[in-house]
């Protein structure tokens, strides 16, 4: 297949762009400069440099033709802060270009498209009895987004969304997004126990990422949501693999917060927000019943895909670790980007 990918150069595009060379097919890219430093870019990849968002449509509609496959590993998640209203940002950079880079496949002969998505669109559907959208801008976003993409699925262009998850690895010379995370625990570093709460999270590893992207991009027909899980651990059992790879600190207590208390702390983050202007996609009062719950995902899905068994705990070292350099500043490393 000749396969398009949106994000080509970052951390989970550029894992589907070597696992789609290694299985016989040819990839392009358009990707924002520069290239992290170091990060094993496939060499076989025909890179443009440019940003796809600012193509005209004779440009978008050149870059397509031709493509048997196409992917969109772009676009912003809850983490990337926008002022009020957020929902537009999310509109912005994942669901409209969604809609642009879908009507043009649809023209030029793609046969199958990939979009990376997120697993609280899984939860969505999953719990409706939750109300998610209704009270998280990012979640409404994603589901959306969803809606968007399969209204182009047809007998003739097959169209998949993957509900990504929690995802471990690391991409030389690009920041992790797992520094917020060591930012978080510095709070609990001279307490005799980490709060956090009682729930669980889905995950998996970039490398299955790459795996699940080129797995629906070989064989999606019609429209098809990807629940996306490879290992499903609670918060302590991730946390006591996070203190040993940040600090060696081999069995570090962790106590669980009630709802109430979690709740409390998303009121003062609300307060944060507001004065600084930005409207959370994640509402972090609500969090409280999301961080709470065992949001774990069957594995199934992914084992349709063909993904591989890998080791998800050397996975979570290797991203706390450079994690820890970036919050040191021992390590430069250019931030994660919407692109």
């Amino acid at each position: 297949m000749n396969v398009l990918i949106f994000g080509g150069t970052g951390l989970l595009g550029s894992m589907a762009a070597q696992i789609f060379i290694d299985r016989g097919h040819s990839v392009k890219t358009i990707a924002l400069p520069p290239l992290p430093e170091g990060a094993p870019i496939p060499e076989e990849m025909e890179i443009s440099f440019g940003n796809f968002l600012e193509l005209s449509d004779e440009d978008l509609e050149k870059a397509m033709t031709g493509v048997d496959a196409f992917v969109y590993a772009a676009g912003v998640d809850e983490r990337v802060e926008f002022p009020a209203p957020v929902y537009e940002a999310y509109k912005k950079y994942n669901i409209d270009p969604v809609d642009r880079c879908l009507t043009m496949a649809k023209k030029c002969g793609v046969k199958r498209c990939v979009v990376l998505g997120s697993y609280f669109a899984w939860l969505a559907k999953e719990r409706p009895d939750m109300d998610l959208c209704a009270k998280h801008p990012y979640i409404r976003s994603r589901i959306d987004q969803e809606e968007v993409a399969f209204k182009y699925a047809d007998d003739d262009m097959g169209v998949a969304v993957l509900e990504l998850p929690y995802i471990f690895g690391t991409q030389p010379g690009r920041k992790p997004v797992w520094v917020i995370l060591i930012e978080q625990l510095q709070r609990f570093e001279k307490m005799p126990a980490t709060f956090y709460p009682a729930g669980g999270t889905a995950m998996l590893t970039v490398r299955q990422v790459g795996e699940a992207i080129v797995g629906a991009a070989e064989q999606v027909e019609g429209a098809r949501a990807y629940g996306i899980s490879c290992y499903n651990l609670t918060w302590r059992q991730f946390l006591k693999i996070v203190y040993r790879a940040m600090d060696g600190i081999e069995d570090r207590k962790i106590v669980d917060i009630p709802k109430w208390m979690f709740k409390s702390f998303g009121l003062l983050l609300r307060k944060d927000y507001k004065d600084r202007g930005i409207e959370s996609g994640i509402d972090p009062v609500g969090l409280a019943d999301i961080m709470g719950m065992n949001l774990f995902i069957p594995t199934d899905d992914t084992k349709e895909l063909g993904c591989t068994p890998d080791d998800i705990e050397a996975a979570i070292f290797d991203s706390i670790a450079l994690s820890k350099a970036s919050f040191d500043g021992t390590q430069q490393l250019l931030e994660m980007k919407g692109e």
